[in-house]
Formats: structure tokens, C-alpha cells, sequence
């Protein structure tokens, strides 16, 4: 089998989020041809480099979403009469008051119909012209957009947008439909898999929504992260014309994606549940968790009595959403009860943001928390502890879990959360906020408290502290659960049975040819070509003569 997969950001790049569990499908899956289709993001990252890859990948061809240049096509009349119909009426598809989402298939049928429309024929007209940089960044589309927004029953928010809010869409849409004016729509490209498989939605599945049309092929829709959610909480400095035409456009690609998707797989159920909210059929989704290789965390796992009894250990990376403030006021509350406890921080920040508020929390450690000294003559130390994996014993991930008897996780926002998974891995007893898809991953191996509650964390800690036979059963179990639902094997053998059974129930449509380049004869078994459709529920018409036969009631008739 041919897989065209589909990235953005991610594999085969150094480093690309969601890079890593790719690379484990692609190696795993051993038995398929993979040919990877990439978006990069940014130069730093085409600089990089990728990461070795297996012999099973065919090829890989790339395409910057940062940056793309004039393609210096001109249209003529009737090229630009095309362009302003069909960006016009993606336009107006943004632009009216109906959710696409919302309950009642009449009122959003004709809209999504009207969207999908306009997205194909955008796509057609790139594939005949030769490209679409230049019409998408032209007068013609900005005044498109502008006309759309005056028009009767547009948003109320569209109505109100101003020239800075129109160049800033429309900006953002020659972004998005870059993938449009691309050469990968050939009958040698995508044209040539058997299915396309897209890591993310959003723009990386755009290339699969276009082989599906021109071709007819098959497309599979992964999402760890729901990337509609992740726009709508995106821009909050942005007017709210701009945000509403925004969320609109990726909120009506997302359920179109959705509708022409053979399968959907959530990596859990708190993203199952945005992707049914965004129009997904739930008939379409199969929950596939994400697989994490279990063996780096073995040793760690059957060896539950290293642990010091008294820390607790947070690992992640460091950001407002993880909280860390709580945690730190529910420490001031657990040294209350038990005065040998410590807590070790374990992470680094990402961006200047992450940096600005893990010096916020050290200063707030270093207030709440003196250093300790056993007399007036020596030096003391803080309970906490703020440090990195790489650093002095935390030569892994492994060793940072190992270090401490408890772990704890104190966001307010989580998607899947990995890091609870390597805890689990590792045998640790878990105390967690009740976010994201916490519950589902934990199950009934850890205790869970409310966001935002530094006393109900305390409390939830200092009960494991005092109960080592607790924390053992809880680790334990823990272990087991995470072997059992969230490894690699349990990954790859999921998506090897959703492609075997998507590709069962997809028409063979290519024309084999033998190494002379004719026709190879009886290549495709003739069930492939019965006309009209076998699973029509209609019953089929009896030719007269044979109503009055009676066939014997033989083994052979049966």
C-alpha cells in the first residue's frame, strides 16, 4: 500500500511537533510505502534538517508555509472573471451569519456546500493557470472580500471591518490556500497513493481534501490537537472583524475536511468531542491514543522503591498554562503537614513568555520558601527546586519521574497529556487537575482535583506522602494501564487496520501497466468494476423467468 503522508511543521523535520510519533508509524509500519507531502514552517527549521529516514519512504517533497513567492502568473479576462466568482463566493461563505456547526443540516448544508464549492473551483483554476500567489494577494481579492462583508446578511462583525482588517484576512487567506498553487496534484504525485493520511487538520490536510477531489482519493484525518481550537484561542489582540472571519474560515475547512474524511482519529476524548462540535460524523472516528515507546522508562517502572518517599516531582515544560503558581501555594500547605517534603520542578521554557514566568515563579518560591539552614553558621537550602532534563542525575525524562515518589500535574489547560503517560510508565503515583483528557488517560490510577485549587492539591499530595502501600498499588496499576493502551504497538497496529479497512472500501481507480508502459491485462479483478452501487439498500429487479424456477435444495444452491 502507498501512503501520502500528509505534514505540517512536523516530520521529517529535526524537532517538528508531532514529528516523533510519525516517525514511529512510518518505522513501524514496515510492510507500506510511505511518501511524505511537507509543510516547514519557518527557515530555522528548513535549516535543521531531517531526521533519518527509513527505507519505506518513497520520497518527500516540501513547501514552505513562511514564505512563498510571486509565481508571476497573469491571468487573463476570462482567468480573472473565474478568480473573483470563486474567491467571492469563498468570501461569502465567511462572511454570512450561519454556523456551519450548528444544529440543523438545512441551515448549514448550503453554506458548506457554498464553501467547498468555491475552495475546488479555486483549486481548478490554480491547476489550469499555473499558480494563485498573485491573484490571492491582488486588488481584486481584497475588493472581493470587502464586497462581501457590505453585503445584506453579512456578520455583524464583518460588516464592521475596516482596510487594516480586510489586507490583514486577506493576508492571512493567501497564507492558508498556498497549498492550492502547488505542483502535487499530478497523476504522479498524489495522484499515485492509495490513501493520504494527514498528521493534523487545518492547512495539512488541504493537499488531501484536493487529491480526494481530483482523484478520488481516500483521505484519513489525525488530530492529537484540535487545530480549531487552537485558532480560536489565537489573535486576542486582533479586531473582532478579524477574528470572526478568521475563525470562520478554518472553522468551515474543518468541517469540510470532517465530511470528506473516509476516518477521523481523535488521540482521545476531549478532542473527539471538539471534532463531533465542528460537524464531525461520529460513525467516521476511531479514538487512536498516542504511542509512546515504553522501553526508556522500564527500569524506572520495576523499580518503584527508588523513589525518595518525601518529593514531589513536576515535569514539563514551563508556561502559564501549566500553572505553577497553584503548585507552589499548594507546597506552602503540604511542608505544613509534612516538613520533609520536597518539590522538584523539572523544565525549561520555549518562547520569552515561558522564560518572563519561570522567573516569576522562582521569585515566588524564593518568598515563600526560605532557605532552610540547621544552624546560624551553614549554608541552607530551598525545598524547591527549579531545573532541566540534562542536568546533574537527570540524564532522561526516566530519571526525572524516578526521582520522587509522587508526580503532579497542576495545569489549567492540557490537551493529551504525555508527561502523566511517562509518570504512568514509570510506576509513580499521580496527582492531577481535572483538564483536557487527564481523566481518560489516568482512568482510576491517580487522583484527580479541580483546576485552580491549590488546598484540594494539597490535600490530594499529602494523602499519598503518608500512604507508601497506596502509592504502590496506585503506580502499579498506573503502569499497567499505560502498557496496555498508550505504547506504540497498540498505535501502529490501529492505524494498520484503518488503512486496510479504508482501502477495502475505495474503487480501484488506477490503470496498471506493465514494464513496457501497456494496459496489464486482468490487473484489476472485475468485482472492482460491477456498476452502480452494491450497497444500495434498493432491492434489485428479478427477470421474470426466474421468479417461476425452483432450485433444489442442495448444498451447492445454498
Amino acid at each position: 500500500m502507498r501512503i501520502g503522508l500528509l505534514t505540517e511543521g512536523g516530520y521529517p523535520y529535526v524537532g517538528g511537533e508531532g514529528g516523533l510519533w510519525c516517525d514511529r508509524l512510518v518505522r513501524g509500519l514496515g510492510q507500506h510505502e510511505f511518501d511524505v507531502y511537507a509543510f516547514s514552517t519557518g527557515e530555522a527549521q528548513e535549516d535543521a534538517g531531517w531526521v533519518p529516514l527509513p527505507p519505506q519512504v518513497g520520497r518527500v517533497r516540501t513547501a514552505p508555509l513562511w514564505a512563498a513567492e510571486d509565481d508571476g502568473v497573469a491571468y487573463g479576462r476570462r482567468a480573472r472573471r473565474r478568480f473573483s466568482e470563486h474567491y467571492g463566493e469563498l468570501a461569502a461563505a465567511l462572511c454570512t451569519a450561519t454556523d456551519p456547526t450548528a444544529p440543523g443540516p438545512e441551515l448549514a448544508t448550503s453554506e458548506a456546500d457554498r464553501f467547498a464549492t468555491a475552495l475546488r473551483g479555486l483549486a481548478e483554476l490554480a491547476r489550469d493557470e499555473g499558480g494563485l500567489v498573485a491573484a490571492l494577494r491582488s486588488e481584486t481579492a481584497v475588493r472581493a472580500l470587502e464586497r462581501a462583508c457590505r453585503a445584506p446578511g453579512a456578520l455583524r462583525a464583518a460588516r464592521e471591518a475596516r482596510v487594516p482588517d480586510l489586507l490583514a484576512v486577506a493576508a492571512h487567506l493567501e497564507r492558508a490556500l498556498r497549498p492550492l498553487s502547488l505542483d502535487w496534484y499530478e497523476e504522479d504525485g498524489l495522484g499515485a497513493v492509495d490513501l493520504c493520511h494527514a498528521a493534523a487538520g487545518g492547512v495539512a490536510a488541504l493537499p488531501g481534501l484536493l487529491a480526494h477531489h481530483f482523484f478520488g482519493i481516500p483521505l484519513l484525518v489525525t488530530e492529537y490537537g484540535v487545530r480549531l481550537r487552537t485558532h480560536y484561542l489565537t489573535r486576542p489582540d486582533a479586531s473582532p472583524a478579524v477574528r470572526s472571519l478568521l475563525a470562520a474560515f478554518h472553522r468551515r475547512l474543518a468541517a469540510e475536511t470532517y465530511r470528506r474524511a473516509a476516518f477521523i482519529t481523535p488521540g482521545n476524548t476531549h478532542a473527539r468531542r471538539w471534532q463531533e462540535r465542528c460537524g464531525a460524523d461520529r460513525a467516521k472516528l476511531r479514538t487512536v491514543y498516542p504511542g509512546m515507546d515504553a522501553a526508556p522508562f522500564e527500569e524506572a517502572g520495576e523499580s518503584p522503591e527508588s523513589a525518595d518517599p518525601h518529593t514531589l516531582v513536576w515535569v514539563g515544560r514551563v508556561e502559564p498554562a501549566k500553572d505553577l503558581v497553584s503548585l507552589l501555594h499548594a507546597f506552602a500547605e503540604i511542608r505544613k503537614e509534612e516538613p520533609r517534603s520536597r518539590l522538584r520542578i523539572i523544565g525549561g521554557p520555549s518562547d520569552p513568555e515561558g522564560a518572563a514566568y519561570l522567573g516569576h515563579c522562582e521569585a515566588l518560591a524564593a518568598h515563600l520558601f526560605p532557605d532552610e539552614a540547621e544552624g546560624p553558621y551553614s549554608a541552607g537550602a530551598n525545598p524547591v527546586s527549579f531545573e532541566e532534563i540534562g542536568g546533574p542525575g537527570l540524564a532522561t525524562p526516566a530519571d526525572a519521574y524516578a526521582s520522587g515518589a509522587v508526580t503532579v500535574l497542576s495545569s489549567v489547560v492540557e490537551g493529551f497529556p504525555v508527561g502523566l503517560v511517562e509518570a504512568m510508565l514509570c510506576g509513580r503515583a499521580t496527582v492531577s487537575t481535572d483538564v483536557g483528557a487527564v481523566v481518560e488517560a489516568i482512568g482510576g490510577t491517580g487522583l484527580v482535583v479541580p483546576p485552580r485549587n491549590p488546598q484540594a492539591l494539597a490535600e490530594a499530595c499529602v494523602s499519598l506522602l503518608r500512604d507508601p502501600e497506596r502509592r504502590v498499588r496506585l503506580g502499579a496499576a498506573a503502569r499497567a494501564r499505560a502498557l496496555e493502551l498508550f505504547t506504540v504497538d497498540q498505535n501502529i497496529a490501529a492505524f494498520h487496520g484503518i488503512y486496510l479497512e479504508i482501502v477495502a472500501r475505495t474503487p480501484v481507480r488506477r490503470l496498471l501497466l506493465d514494464d513496457t508502459g501497456d494496459p496489464l491485462p486482468f490487473a484489476t479483478p472485475a468485482e472492482a468494476h460491477v456498476p452502480g452501487h452494491w450497497t444500495d439498500p434498493a432491492p434489485r429487479a428479478v427477470p421474470t423467468g426466474a421468479m417461476d424456477t425452483r432450485v433444489p435444495a442442495t448444498e451447492t444452491a445454498r
